[in-house]
Formats: C-alpha cells, structure tokens, sequence
C-alpha cells in the first residue's frame, strides 16, 4: 500500500507552498519518476469559473509550486481539465483566466490546453465500465500528476484525488455517466476503473483551504493548513476523508478501492509520512445536507427501496435567485430541468439526484432539501 505524506501549510503564500512540496517530494521519491524532456500533465480541479478564494478550484498557486518543481528535473508542463459543462477552447479560456490559471501560466511558463479533442480508452478490466471518452492531453502526457481539492460533495461525500480525475471525461459526456450510472455504489465503482485506468503516478491534494457543506461548490471554504501527497489517489483519499470527519467506507469510490485491494477500509492501517495524520483531524467539518437520512436504518428491508426514493434529499430550485442561465438545464443527465419565464424549473419526478445542477448552478441558486419528516 502507497504511502501518504502529510503537511503543514498554513498560507498559500508561493514559498511556503514551494516548501511544502519539496519536503512531500523528498518524503516520497517524486524525483526518481521524472525524467528530462517528460510531457507532464497536471489536472487540477476546476470545476467552474471561481475565484481561488472560494475554495471551488485548486488553488493556482499550489498547480504552480508543483509545476516549478517538475520544470526542476527538465520536465515540459500542461495544465488541462474538461471543467462542467460545454468543452469549447473558449470556456476554457475563460475558466482559466477567472480561476488565476492564466496567470501562472504566464509567470512560469507553462501550457494551458486548448485542444479539445478526445479519444476512446479502453479499460478491458473495469469492473462497471469498459471504456471512457477521455481529453487528449491525458492520454498523450507521459506522465499525469492529479491535484485535487479537499471538497464535500453532494452525491459522493467527499471530492479529492480520486474524484478529481473524473475531470478527464469531456464536458457534457459526464452527464452521460450519470445517467448511465445514477446508483451512488455504480457510480463509485466508475470513478474507480476511471482512476485505475487514468493511473496519475503522483497525487496532491490542496486542502489548505477545504470546502465543507454542500460541495463541490455551494459549500463554505473552511481552513484545515494541509498539503497532502501520495503515489496513489486511493489512499490519499482515505486520509482526507478522516480529515473531513467521514467513514472512508462510506465513500462509494473508496470502498471500492478497498475491495480491489488499493486502500484499507480505514485510516488508522494507512502508512503516514511527515506529520501525524491527528494534527489535521476537522471533526465538526460541515458534512453534505444530501447525506443519507438516520431514518433509513429504521425501516424494515421490504420497504426500503421506497423509502430511499421518499427520503433522499433533492434539489430546489430557488426561482427568485435563478437567473435563468441555463447552466443547470445543460448539466442535467436526465433533462428534467425546463426554463419558464427566464427561471429553471426542476421536473422532480424523472430526478435521479445526482445533484449536477447544484453543482453548475454559477450563483448557488438551488438548495438540497428533504422532506422534513425523515429529517430524524
């Protein structure tokens, strides 16, 4: 089992997060993966147009201090993501100029990806899926290094290095694999032969600054001072998820990383390098307003299926805060959502609460609510 290296960092200050990665660089071997004139991709999150404050995106700082370290041992940097939404070199454009992205860029060098073709990958030995549209830019790179956010999310729990890499499906083709997979356990074995197949051979996660509550991002930003690494998303993702104050089993795509023998079911068996994982411990971090309901272990097994459909929570449409964008509308796997009178409307019964639109809403303008009763 790989590793996980854990440390501090309280600021996003640019010398501080050069430390940082240094030390995770030495406590891990990073070097002996490089080599001179290696194409190297760093997929950050971005999943929308945000300012780096908001805790929606990987800070572009922390993509920078990694990216000057690999431009060390000789190596050529891209940044790419497929963020939400339409795949076009002018959203792209547009998402890494508002995230800070171009900036950085600029300063050191670095190439931002514009192509916007894609290609099938085969995953022959994927347990849910056996093949993925996949962005050009992962599949040529000679090396991938995934840096994520440490973000809740509504549907998964927890959005970090695994998830991250769903970033690598194309716009609206992710959609697709929600509709295709709306079962939250299918969903998680998806992301998982997704992460297995991508293979990103080193992994960050920026939780600096983490997003608590309903992430990806309507959330809250919350302070944690962390800068976390592996060689492997999987058990990474088992430490932010104690970090986050959550059961890494009850995280779809890491229990299925434990059934195929790339994560222990808990964080206390995770071989820990640098600080101990105790310091960075957030027991009151916000947990999703869509977290299953205590009601549902009270009701007999028969009646359970129906009861799961009653009690999961959904989402609303806030119409006096909608600007009628339509983001949400094109986000929407099952296209139940319809624009009325310039303002979205949610066709509740054909929802599968997968929670998209909550996610691309650019102005947090849906909620996720329940039905009072099971709030119990």
């Amino acid at each position: 089992m790989e590793p996980v290296f854990l440390t501090s960092c309280p600021s996003y200050e640019f010398p501080v997060l050069q430390a940082a990665v240094e030390r995770a660089a030495d406590a891990l071997g990073l070097e002996r993966y490089i080599r001179p004139g290696m194409q190297v991709l760093l997929k950050p999150n971005l999943l929308m147009k945000a300012r780096p404050d908001r805790a929606v995106v990987t800070h572009p700082l922390v993509t920078a201090a990694i990216g000057v370290y690999l431009q060390r041992l000789g190596a050529s940097i891209t940044i790419a993501d497929s963020p939400g939404g339409i795949y076009s070199p002018a959203v792209l454009k547009g998402i890494y100029a508002a995230c800070g992205y171009e900036d950085v860029a600029r300063e050191h060098g670095f190439t931002l990806n514009t192509d916007c073709s894609y290609r099938p990958l085969e995953t022959p030995n994927g347990r849910r899926s056996k093949v993925f549209q996949v962005i050009s830019p992962a599949l040529d790179a000679d090396l991938i290094v995934d840096i994520a956010k440490l973000k809740s999310h509504c549907m998964t729990g927890l959005s970090g290095a695994v998830k991250n890499l769903f970033g690598v499906v194309p716009g609206l083709m992710k959609p697709e694999l929600h509709c295709r997979f709306p079962d939250k356990e299918h969903f998680g074995e998806m992301l998982a032969d997704l992460c297995e197949a991508i293979a990103p051979r080193i992994a960050f996660v920026d939780a600096v600054t983490a997003m608590e509550g309903n992430g990806p991002s309507g959330g809250k930003p919350r302070q944690v001072g962390l800068l976390a690494a592996s060689t492997s998303p999987f058990p990474l993702d088992v430490a932010c998820a104690a970090i986050a104050g959550m059961d890494p089993m009850e995280i779809p795509m890491l229990r299925s990383g434990q059934e195929r023998g790339l994560c222990p079911a808990r964080a206390e068996e995770l071989e820990i390098l640098g600080e101990p994982l105790d310091a960075f411990l957030v027991p009151d971090f916000l947990q999703p307003e869509s977290q299953p309901s205590d009601f549902l272990q009270k009701v007999p097994r028969i009646f359970r299926p129906l009861a799961v459909k009653i009690c999961t929570p959904f989402p609303k449409i806030r119409a006096k805060d909608c600007i009628g964008c339509a983001k949400c509308q094109e986000s929407c796997p099952q296209h139940t959502i319809e624009i009325r009178d310039r303002k979205a409307f949610i066709l509740s019964h054909d929802c599968i609460r997968c929670y998209c639109c909550h996610e691309m809403c650019p102005v947090q303008a849906i909620d996720i609510k329940r039905f009072s009763l099971f709030n119990l």
